[in-house]
Parts: structure tokens; C-alpha cells; sequence
């Protein structure tokens, strides 16, 4: 039975990827500074700033989920967020390459395209949005994951480990469908992440798929639902607020403008949880 560490087992996303790894039948260990409300396997308290403590909590382990992070931007300075998530990958990555770990999954984020958290308004070059858009950020949350993202190719140069990293649209847990009535038919919310959302199950099934999947060398890839999180339909949407900005191809419907079409590809995933099936309109 094959080892997986999940760092930030604890937290939002993480606990449905250890539950997805686990009910896939691996053996799981969840690294965190905290323990989870539902314990679906054994937790290592791990300071992941300390290069020490990531070794110890990664021995034996055939591949690592990196989730642990200061979440979004402006929750912390801009140095603490940066410097929690910049060591604590680069730890995460450097203890795998000596300890012959091949294969990580890394947490990134839609907010390094720029938009998101951007001091000054910053609209898409395009949509829908793939990894070929620029990251131009203005904080220290999506800086960081540019850098995480560059700190995964250079350790594939040096090793040739196989890094996939995420670039996670809104991560939505099950419970949290409640919410949608406050905004699905008001454009002028969620536009800064372009309406996008990813439940947590599915993005669980990708980091599973990112593991088992060979030959990928350091990679980004978009997660997003195939829909908006909207019930104004995309080229609306793009209407309201976004008007000068191009659309590539066509959008007929409620489509997503984050592209995750690449991981489809690579993956052999596509995502099935749709919040209309949650959510009485």
C-alpha cells in the first residue's frame, strides 16, 4: 500500500483529499499544525517552515499533496504570506528530492493570473482563461505562487520529480452551496475570480489522478467546474463586467470562463459536482 502525505489535511480542501486517498485505498498521513475535526487517518503536527520536521514527516512516503498555505491574501502581512508559502514548498520539495519522493501535487491559485486580489483594477487579456494568460499579480499571496510554481520546474530539472501544480478556482465544500442564493444572480459579485468555483470532491479526484498519472515533468494546470458558480449565463456575465474583454470561441450557456481543459487532457478528470444539483432556485 503506497504512502501519501497531505499537507494541510486539516483544513478545507485537504480533508476531502485525505478521504479521497484513503476510500481509493492508500495509506494516508495528514501534516498539519492542527488536528482535523474528523479524523480519516493519522496526523503529524509539522511545522512545514522547519526543513528538519519535513523530512521526518515525508520518510517513506511514494508521493506528497502540498495544500498547506496561508490561504488568500491581506489575512497575514505581506511577508508572512509570502514567506510561510514560499519556504514551506520549498521545503516540501526539497525534502522530497532527498528523500527520492517523485511526485508532488502543489496547491497554486487562479488569484496569480492578478485579479483577484489586485489593489487596482485588473481585467482578463481573455476568456475563457487558460495557463497561457499572463500572472500579473499585485500581492504577495499570488507572488508566491508564481514562485512555488517556478520552484517546481527548477526541482524537475535538477531530479526529474514530477510536480503538478493546481491553480485552484473558489474551492467550494459541500456545505457550503447554502451561500449561492446571496449572489448567483448578481454579476457584480465573484467577478474578481471570474465567477469560477471547483468542489472540493472533484479537486480531491484530480490530486489523485495528478499521483497516479506518469510522465507529466512540472506542469500548471487550471481546476475549475465546467459551469460558472452563476445563474446569469457567461457571455452575460462577461457583458456586465467585463465588456471590453475578448472571448475565445463560443459561450452558448453558463460555461466556465477558467479553462480546464488541459487537466482533462492530462488527467483523464473531468469534474461532476454542479452547484444546481445542490441548490433550489
Amino acid at each position: 500500500m503506497k504512502k501519501i502525505v497531505v499537507t494541510g489535511g486539516s483544513g478545507l480542501l485537504g480533508r476531502w483529499v485525505v478521504k479521497e486517498f484513503v476510500d481509493q485505498g492508500y495509506e494516508v498521513i495528514n501534516c498539519d499544525i492542527k488536528k482535523p475535526e474528523e479524523p480519516f487517518c493519522r496526523t503529524v503536527i509539522t511545522d512545514l517552515k522547519n526543513l528538519g520536521e519535513v523530512y521526518g514527516a515525508l520518510e517513506g512516503a511514494y508521493a506528497v499533496v502540498h495544500l498547506a498555505a496561508i490561504p488568500q491574501a491581506y489575512t497575514h502581512s505581506n511577508e508572512v504570506t509570502f514567506e510561510n508559502n514560499v519556504m514551506s514548498t520549498y521545503n516540501i520539495l526539497e525534502a522530497s528530492a532527498g528523500l527520492g519522493i517523485k511526485k508532488v501535487v502543489l496547491a497554486s491559485s487562479e488569484s496569480s493570473y492578478g485579479i483577484c486580489f489586485a489593489k487596482h483594477p485588473l481585467e482578463p487579456q481573455y476568456v475563457p482563461m487558460d495557463e497561457e494568460h499572463p500572472q500579473l499579480p499585485q500581492d504577495s499571496y499570488g507572488l508566491s505562487k508564481i514562485v512555488n510554481e517556478q520552484t517546481a520546474e527548477m526541482m524537475n530539472r535538477r531530479t526529474g520529480m514530477q510536480v503538478v501544480s493546481f491553480r485552484l478556482g473558489n474551492v467550494i465544500s459541500p456545505e457550503m452551496y447554502e451561500r449561492f442564493p446571496s449572489f448567483i444572480n448578481d454579476p457584480t459579485q465573484r467577478d474578481r475570480i471570474l465567477w469560477s468555483y471547483i468542489d472540493t470532491r472533484d479537486a480531491a479526484t484530480a490530486c489523485v489522478k495528478a499521483i497516479e498519472v506518469e510522465g507529466l515533468g512540472a506542469v500548471a494546470l487550471n481546476l475549475a467546474a465546467n459551469e460558472t458558480s452563476m445563474n446569469v449565463k457567461s457571455r452575460d456575465l462577461m457583458a456586465k463586467r467585463y465588456p471590453n474583454v475578448e472571448i475565445r470561441g463560443s459561450l452558448e450557456g453558463y460555461e466556465t470562463l477558467l479553462n480546464s481543459e488541459k487537466a482533462k487532457q492530462l488527467l483523464a478528470w473531468n469534474p461532476v459536482h454542479v452547484w444546481r444539483e445542490y441548490v433550489n432556485l
